[in-house]
């Protein structure tokens, strides 16, 4: 079963609350969501496995942790996700990184793909799918059915801000994939559009209209 956490560090939640302001600059904006991603990050990856190294210190020998060798793959749905992905690699530096492209249909409101590109060893890699926004939940399915035709298995889904119908359906269509949420929103209006939200955070975050 997933799991389901919606973030209440206040670090995260001031962040946030300062993203939603629509007199925040781009670059601001920029900002925020890597210092965002990186808070996120510790806990999207508490889970990674560890295992115990001899070492010698200054003072004497002895035994830590340190990663198990898990390796990582961060895949940001363009064009948004790239708001995190600096952040995602200021705690994961060895990470790899893949490319899922979709657009949202102005008229059906499906996902529709133009590019996608992971690493070769997929199946070998915790995979953390990111983007800002879970709105409909269409976009985040559609990339976790790309990343899983490609040998993904061990997948979690991150994202800034979600409706509650974006998360019903990512849980529906994914039960085996964790979504990570800074900030859960009241709901969608008739624009498919997440209320209050921040608005378009692609738009935001690459200063574009």
């Amino acid at each position: 079963m997933a799991k389901i956490m919606v973030f209440d560090h206040p670090l995260i939640q001031h962040k946030v609350s300062l993203m939603r302001d629509k007199n925040t600059t781009s670059k601001e904006f920029r900002h925020l969501a890597r210092e965002v991603a990186m808070l996120m990050a510790f806990e999207v990856t508490r889970d990674l496995p560890t295992m115990d190294v001899e070492i010698e210190t200054p003072i004497c020998k002895t035994t830590v942790k340190k990663l198990a060798g898990m390796d990582v793959a961060v895949v940001p749905i363009l064009r948004a996700g790239l708001g995190f992905v600096d952040g995602m690699l200021e705690i994961i530096p060895n990470a790899k990184v893949g490319h899922v492209g979709l657009y949202r249909d102005p008229e059906t409101k499906e996902p529709v793909e133009y590019y996608c590109k992971l690493p070769e060893d997929i199946d070998k890699r915790r995979v953390i799918i990111v983007d800002p926004m879970l709105a409909t939940g269409g976009s985040a399915i559609a990339a976790v059915d790309f990343v899983k035709k490609r040998g993904g298995k061990d997948i979690s889904f991150m994202c800034l801000i979600a409706a509650p119908e974006g998360i019903d359906a990512l849980e529906k269509a994914h039960p085996d994939v964790d979504i990570f949420i800074a900030a859960k929103d009241e709901k969608l209006n008739e624009n498919a559009y997440i209320v209050p939200g921040l608005g378009d955070a692609g738009d935001r975050i690459f200063g574009t209209k």
